[in-house]
């Protein structure tokens, strides 16, 4: 390992060099407080930015082990370090001048949600820190302009370092208010277990978003007040009690006029999934960690699915025990992410009737009479979600505004009357007397077939060329084949989808053997990321900056949306 004076002669012996001088750089500097790695270096001032990475010793950091000593823990407090040198970068981003994207210092900026990254890794043996950023190394057109990296490496980056890598330069109070605020979290999620629950929304809660594009706090919002009949207690480690609306396990629809809010806590709910930071408004809303909202995808590909469960008897004579299209309309394409958020081990349905594909959801008496069962290869969901809880103990959470059917199915009614909830299930039960459901016996259901697997591919990177590329929140692309992610709602921050990329890669390449089930591929390779880290996932001696782990959910649903991986029935 070199040092820093070292670095500094060859930054000084480059200068005015041709642009690819810069290449000699790569390698670790040792600085008197932290290690410098310039991990990975630009071809010239306007390709992506260089990959930096500052390495702290735990020992020279200074966070006491009880701030990071669980995982919860560590996340927030990875997440909060990386938050303050976020903030002190933007100070120093493009002083340094030069073409292109010269001077530029960046690194990833978290949203609301708490995710781990590795952007910020902190170890949980001995509290080292390792940050990775990017750095638009300068020049006078493709030219080495060496004296103004030096100002970037040698002033702007130790500050930002000093002031957010360690602990004595951070407010302690702080600090240790994030790691608590995580412990109760945690400490939330377990009760939802132990109390029955698959949600639970604190009493003075901000669940309005300040926008269509903004997910931060709207202001002034109505603050949530749980119903007297639904309201629980719980005795948080920390922050100490707090009540709120816990939501059971089992069938609770959520009803109201237009605008009143149902769909507001419905997406808070989608989001509950993660924690957040303090402030947000939703820190103390939870929701199990399998839940899924499901939605029509009209148009989506489908590969040997299991849809028989809802679809069956179509006029083209296709095998729904084997489901496969290229273009599913929205009742077979709801059928399939509800057989394959299954599949995942989801425990809990989120469903929006604005979402959704009416003839999968209902079919009123009306219909019935004048288009008859027999006639109609669609069993709705109606008809199949007190099943889902009884025989598969999964719980469903559904918005409707305009069709009373799911009243008598429900376990728990609550409308939504300007944002405020109210608890109406007996006064809606009696009213749903008057409207019987149709009658008829509902289709005998069997078990989904979860047996289907991917094909190995030997020639998914042999020629050595993987074009991967990250399309916003849209999707993703590998070499030439895009999978739209668009509709996978709980996807949170554009770094799940660059992490997805690395997983589908990884499994293509070395899970796949068209033996193993996709559950056991999935679990083979969440396995691998759990205990090796994304090491064991990305190979090579510099990981990327930019990843943010998703949940097994959205592993599934990846693969379930990638049109040139071959899926293929079980044997």
């Amino acid at each position: 390992m070199k040092t820093n004076q070292e670095l500094k002669n060859m930054l000084r012996q480059i200068d005015h060099k041709g642009y690819p001088a810069y290449k000699q750089l790569k390698g670790e500097y040792r600085f008197p407080e932290y290690i410098l790695g310039i991990d990975h270096v630009q071809g010239d001032p306007f390709a992506a930015p260089s990959k930096v990475s500052v390495h702290v010793a735990g020992a020279q950091a200074g966070f006491d082990r009880d701030l990071y000593d669980t995982r919860e823990k560590k996340t927030a407090l990875e997440d909060h370090i990386l938050r303050g040198f976020a903030r002190q970068i933007r100070e120093f981003s493009f002083q340094a001048k030069g073409s292109g994207k010269s001077g530029l210092m960046a690194v990833t900026t978290p949203g609301q949600e708490i995710l781990e990254r590795t952007a910020c890794q902190m170890d949980k043996t001995d509290g080292d820190i390792i940050l990775r950023m990017e750095i638009g190394f300068p020049a006078n057109g493709r030219t080495v302009n060496s004296r103004e990296l030096e100002k970037i490496i040698f002033d702007f980056l130790p500050v930002c370092v000093r002031k957010s890598l360690y602990a004595r330069a951070l407010d302690g109070g702080r600090v240790r208010a994030v790691a608590e605020l995580a412990e109760d979290q945690a400490y939330m999620r377990q009760q939802l277990k132990e109390q029955g629950l698959v949600a639970f929304v604190a009493n003075g809660a901000v669940l309005p978003r300040e926008s269509g594009v903004s997910s931060r706090p709207m202001k002034g919002a109505v603050t949530f007040q749980s119903p007297k009949e639904l309201e629980i207690e719980m005795d948080l480690p920390r922050h100490g009690k707090i009540s709120g609306m816990g939501i059971r396990r089992g069938i609770t629809l959520i009803v109201g006029g237009g605008y009143h809010g149902k769909s507001t806590l419905l997406k808070a709910l989608e989001l509950g999934v993660y924690n957040h930071i303090a402030r947000d408004g939703r820190e103390y809303v939870v929701t199990n960690g399998t839940a899924v909202k499901l939605r029509a995808e009209d148009g989506r590909s489908v590969k040997q699915t299991d849809i028989s469960m809802f679809i069956n008897d179509l006029p083209n004579g296709k095998d729904t025990r084997r489901f496969s299209t290229e273009d599913a309309s929205g009742s077979t394409s709801q059928a399939a992410n509800v057989v394959e958020a299954m599949e995942a081990g989801s425990e809990v349905f989120l469903i929006d009737e604005d979402t959704s594909a009416t003839n999968f959801m209902i079919r009123d008496e009306l219909m019935q009479r004048v288009v008859h069962r027999e006639m109609e290869p669609i069993t709705p969901f109606v008809e199949r979600v007190s099943e889902l809880y009884e025989k598969e103990g999964i719980s469903t959470v559904l918005v409707a505004g305009s069709s009373g059917s799911y009243f008598h199915k429900a376990d728990c009614i609550i409308q939504m009357n300007r944002y405020k909830p109210v608890e109406i299930t007996s006064f809606a039960k009696e009213e749903a007397k008057a409207f019987p459901l149709p009658a008829g016996d509902t289709p005998k259901a069997e078990k989904p077939d979860y047996s289907r697997a991917a094909k190995a591919d030997r020639r998914f990177g042999a020629d050595g060329r993987i074009k991967m590329k990250t399309l916003g929140m849209d999707g993703i692309s590998i070499n030439r084949d895009t999978i739209d992610l668009r509709y996978v709602e709980q996807l949170a921050d554009p770094e799940q989808l660059t992490a997805l990329s690395h997983l589908m890669k990884y499994m293509r390449m070395r899970v796949f053997d068209g033996k193993k089930t996709l559950r056991q591929a999935v679990d083979e390779t969440m396995m691998v990321l759990d205990k090796k880290g994304w090491s064991g996932i990305c190979g090579g001696a510099a990981l990327p900056g930019n990843l943010a782990v998703p949940r097994r959910q959205e592993v599934f649903a990846c693969l379930n949306r990638w049109r040139e991986l071959g899926i293929q029935a079980g044997q």
